[in-house]
């Protein structure tokens, strides 16, 4: 069996005591285990603190609890988050929301791959058991993910993509030293494709045939064939269309910027976000969010102090060598 290097687990929560206790738990059965956990508390109102308390007695390997002063989104979140653990010496992060579970020998069927590869995920079933829909390679021209049709893993067992999922990614420090911290900024939406593609610009972004998630929270979906479709929120919706004014400031610093097909792909977002309204949560109120969104990104393509996340300073060895 290959050796595993140590890992540390790195969740974000936000009032979801329930689904962050059941991950918890599945983190504790682990075996191999991680080397350390960080959970990053986005200021949660309910029992999360509780939750975290038992864990920190009950779990097998250190737990270090971020308690944040406010929410900061998913993004603020695993900035803060990935910014503790490499403070912590963290080799190997693995990222994650609070809704999963992680299934046994989840890490083991990481370990063949670590040395190959530094940014890669492993594939996720749903809340009932079924694969749950994530393969997507970014669009630079029109600044959208699309689907992968078909099963990608019929003639290779690694299928390489151009988007990270913060919702299991496996990162290598240095990487994070190279790219820098996740960009806060996105609060939720779009956070975790950017930086998968900005991984991507460097060096390969894959995913590994080997089921190491499983998702518990239910969503409303429809299946269209080519992808599933799932509910979002009006939060989701506004930051999903404000954040295009982030992606594009970093697809103009990496010299990827269309005008042209960058507006055309906002049209697409839109328009996919009035059929999600529509066809999966059956109501047409979030079409104002989706235009205060859309406002909001002409201010941050317009703001002169923009600048993207910087990058960090390589781990004291390195620069001695």
């Amino acid at each position: 069996m290959t050796a595993l290097p140590p890992v540390t687990v790195v969740v974000t929560t936000f009032n979801r005591a329930g689904y962050l206790s059941r991950l918890l738990e599945s983190l504790g059965r682990l075996d191999p285990a991680p080397a350390a956990v960080v959970v990053v508390d986005n200021a949660s109102t309910d029992s999360t603190a509780e939750v975290l308390e038992a864990a920190a007695s009950s779990l097998p390997v250190p737990l270090t609890v971020h308690r944040l002063p406010a929410n900061v989104g998913g993004s603020g979140g695993f900035s803060a988050g990935v910014e503790r653990a490499l403070a912590q010496g963290a080799t190997w992060l693995w990222l994650m929301d609070d809704d999963v579970e992680i299934l046994p020998g989840a890490l083991a069927a990481f370990a063949p791959w670590l040395g190959k590869y530094r940014c890669l995920h492993g594939r996720r079933l749903d809340h009932t058991g079924e694969p749950f829909f994530w393969q997507h390679r970014f669009n630079d021209f029109l600044g959208v993910h699309f689907p992968v049709p078909g099963n990608v893993f019929a003639h290779a067992p690694v299928f390489r993509t151009n988007v990270a999922c913060f919702e299991g990614v496996m990162l290598h420090a240095d990487v994070v030293r190279e790219v820098g911290l996740p960009d806060p900024r996105f609060f939720i939406n779009g956070d975790d494709t950017t930086y998968g593609w900005l991984i991507s610009q460097r060096e390969p972004v894959v995913y590994i045939d080997a089921f190491v998630l499983r998702k518990a929270r239910p969503q409303k979906q429809i299946d269209l064939g080519l992808r599933h479709l799932n509910d979002s929120s009006n939060l989701g919706r506004y930051c999903g269309m404000r954040n295009r004014g982030h992606l594009a400031r970093y697809l103009m610093e990496y010299g990827k910027f269309s005008r042209a097909g960058f507006a055309l792909g906002t049209a697409l977002t839109a328009a996919k976000e009035i059929l999600r309204l529509a066809a999966v949560e059956h109501t047409l109120s979030g079409v104002k969010p989706l235009w205060n969104g859309w406002r909001e990104s002409r201010f941050i393509l317009r703001d002169p102090d923009w600048s993207p996340m910087p990058t960090l300073a390589p781990r004291p060895t390195d620069a001695a060598s």
